[in-house]
C-alpha cells in the first residue's frame, strides 16, 4: 500500500526528498558510486538509447525558461528531469521506482516558491541536472573562481557518467529527446556542444529593465521564504539552485574582477546595479560565445521574451522548428494561450535606476537580440 504524500503547499512537493537529500548532500562519490551501479544494473536497456539532438535551455534566471521548458516538455518525443527527481537525480530508474511505491501520485497543482503563476507537481519538468554537474564539479559554483568550461575541457568519468544519465531519462520516460533546463550552462556553452555536436540550445533573453525587476523581486522573496522555512535553502543549495536567496552566487563569467564588483554593490546594497552588471557580464559572454563559434551559433536560438508575448504562436512555431520537432498547429495554439506579459508585480526600483539599467545594459541587449533570427521592435 502506497503512503499518503499530501501537497498543500510547494514545499511539501520537496518534503519527501528532505531527509535523503541530508544524507547524500556531501556524499558525492557515494552518489556517483550509485549512479555507476544503476548503470551496470541495467546496461543492455541503457545501451539500446540513442542521444539523438539534444535540447538545452540556458541563461540568466527569470529569462522565461520555465514556460519554455513546459512548452517543449509537453511533446510527446521529449523527456526531462521532473521535481519529483529530487534529491536523488544520480540514480533516476531506482529512485523513481521508489518514489512510484512510497508516494501517492494523485496531487493537484500548487503555486511554485516564486509565485509567479505557475502551478507544478511533483510529475511539472524542472531543471534538476545541475545535480549531476556538481558531483563532479567541485569548483563550479565558487564566484571567485572562473566558472567556465570550454571545448578544450575533458573529463571521461563526468562525460560517460552525463552520456548514461541521459540514457536512463530516454529509457525512464520513453522519450527520443533529451530536454534540459539549466541556466548555469550559460558558461557552458562550447563543452556541451563539444560533447553532442547535434544539440539544439535555446537562449532566452528579456528587456533589461524587466529582467532585472523580477530578479530582484525573487531575490527579496526567496530570502523572507528561507529565513522562515529553512528547507526552501536547503533544496535550493542541493538542487543547484544559487541565482538569488539567502545564497545567492554571481556567475563567473572568466571576469572575476566584475564579479567582485558585483559582489560588493550587493553588499553595501546597491541591488540593481549589482544586478545590472551581473546581466551585461553574462550576457557579453554568450555574445563571445556565439561570435566565435559558427557551429554552436547555428545550434543556437535567442528567444526574445518580448517578440513571444507578443505573437506567442509565431515564436512557439519558431522554436519548435529550431529543436526539429513536429507539432500540430493547434497544440501550439493551445499553448500560445497561455503566454503574455507577466502583470504580477511592478517595478521595485527608481525611475533613475532604471535608466542606470538602460546605459550599463542596452548596447549588450540589441547586440544579442542581433543575433537573433527573431526581430524585437525598440520603438
Amino acid at each position: 500500500m502506497k503512503k499518503r504524500m499530501t501537497t498543500q503547499s510547494v514545499s511539501s512537493i520537496t518534503d519527501f526528498g528532505d531527509r535523503f537529500s541530508r544524507f547524500f548532500s556531501n556524499r558525492p562519490r557515494l552518489c556517483r558510486t550509485l549512479g555507476n551501479l544503476e548503470t551496470k544494473t541495467f546496461s543492455a536497456e541503457i545501451g539500446r538509447q540513442v542521444i539523438d539532438r539534444p535540447i538545452f535551455i540556458s541563461g540568466l534566471a527569470r529569462s522565461d525558461s520555465t514556460i519554455l521548458l513546459e512548452c517543449l516538455a509537453a511533446h510527446e518525443q521529449t523527456v526531462s528531469h521532473r521535481y519529483r527527481d529530487y534529491p536523488l537525480a544520480s540514480i533516476p530508474l531506482w529512485w523513481n521506482r521508489f518514489v512510484d511505491r512510497a508516494v501517492e501520485n494523485n496531487h493537484k497543482p500548487v503555486e511554485r516558491f516564486h509565485q509567479d503563476g505557475l502551478f507544478v507537481t511533483p510529475g511539472s519538468p524542472e531543471a534538476m541536472e545541475e545535480i549531476l554537474w556538481m558531483m563532479f564539479f567541485n569548483d563550479t559554483h565558487r564566484p571567485l573562481l572562473t566558472n567556465v568550461l570550454g571545448a578544450d575541457v575533458n573529463h571521461p568519468d563526468f562525460e560517460a557518467f552525463y552520456s548514461d544519465h541521459i540514457r536512463k531519462l530516454l529509457l525512464l520516460r520513453q522519450g527520443s529527446r533529451y530536454l534540459a533546463k539549466n541556466n548555469y550552462l550559460v558558461t557552458r556553452l562550447g563543452y556541451v556542444h563539444k560533447l553532442f555536436p547535434d544539440a539544439r540550445f535555446i537562449i532566452p533573453v528579456r528587456n533589461p529593465v524587466d529582467h532585472i525587476a523580477s530578479l530582484l523581486r525573487q531575490h527579496r522573496l526567496f530570502c523572507a521564504r528561507e529565513q522562515a522555512d529553512p528547507k526552501v535553502l536547503h533544496y535550493m543549495r542541493l538542487s543547484g539552485h544559487f541565482e538569488f536567496g539567502l545564497d545567492r552566487r554571481p556567475i563567473n563569467t572568466g571576469d572575476t574582477e566584475a564579479v567582485q564588483r558585483i559582489l560588493l554593490m550587493w553588499d553595501e546594497g546597491a541591488e540593481v546595479g549589482g544586478w545590472a552588471l551581473t546581466w551585461r557580464t553574462i550576457h557579453e559572454f554568450i555574445i563571445t560565445c556565439l561570435m566565435e563559434n559558427e557551429a554552436l551559433r547555428e545550434a543556437t536560438l535567442i528567444m526574445p521574451f518580448a517578440a513571444l508575448c507578443r505573437s506567442p504562436r509565431n515564436i512557439l512555431r519558431k522554436l519548435y522548428d529550431h529543436c526539429e520537432l513536429l507539432v500540430s498547429d493547434g497544440a501550439v495554439a493551445k499553448q500560445a494561450r497561455r503566454i503574455s506579459l507577466p502583470d504580477y508585480y511592478q517595478l521595485p526600483f527608481s525611475s533613475g535606476e532604471a535608466s542606470a539599467v538602460r546605459d550599463e545594459t542596452q548596447d549588450t541587449y540589441q547586440r544579442l537580440l542581433s543575433l537573433s533570427p527573431i526581430s524585437v521592435n525598440f520603438s
